[in-house]
């Protein structure tokens, strides 16, 4: 990840309003904030399949039974004052082109930091480490309809 100091915080700088007058206080956006939005952002990338490692998509599919869904799920955040660095897992579509989702994820993760977090995404780390075949999934229900059968 790039050089950005790390706390649990992040501070957005106050700034006066457009009638002039000064705001007083300050805005702190959460990492988990900022994770949660860069999720977002990832999960809406057509090619994009699911975020996260294997451990992480087992912990998520039960979350998902549960309907608390992770959104933040295989996304590592660095805030500093005024930038963010991005760490992201994806397992992409078949037969997407991985650099092209990878650059797409990129795209709308730095979108997003700017515009929801108000930082710039200086560096935006893509990891894909798996490929969803539908076939794999059309396989499965079969198996599990004639298992059902078979009762």
């Amino acid at each position: 990840m790039a050089n950005v100091t790390n706390s649990t915080r992040s501070k957005v700088q106050v700034v006066p309003t457009e009638a002039g007058a000064p705001s007083t206080g300050q805005t702190i956006i959460e990492n988990g904030v900022v994770a949660k939005i860069a999720g977002i952002a990832a999960r809406e990338v057509p090619g994009v399949y699911a975020l996260g490692g294997g451990a992480a998509r087992a912990v998520g599919a039960i979350r998902d039974a549960l309907n608390s869904t992770d959104l933040s799920q295989g996304i590592s955040v660095e805030v500093g004052e005024t930038q963010v660095a991005v760490d992201v897992t994806i397992v992409a579509e078949y037969p997407a082109a991985l650099h092209k989702v990878a650059d797409d994820v990129r795209a709308a993760i730095s979108l997003a930091m700017a515009e929801y977090v108000g930082k710039q995404a200086v560096e935006v780390n893509v990891t894909i480490n798996d490929v969803h075949i539908p076939a794999d999934d059309d396989d499965a229900d079969s198996v599990q309809s004639d298992e059902t059968r078979v009762q």
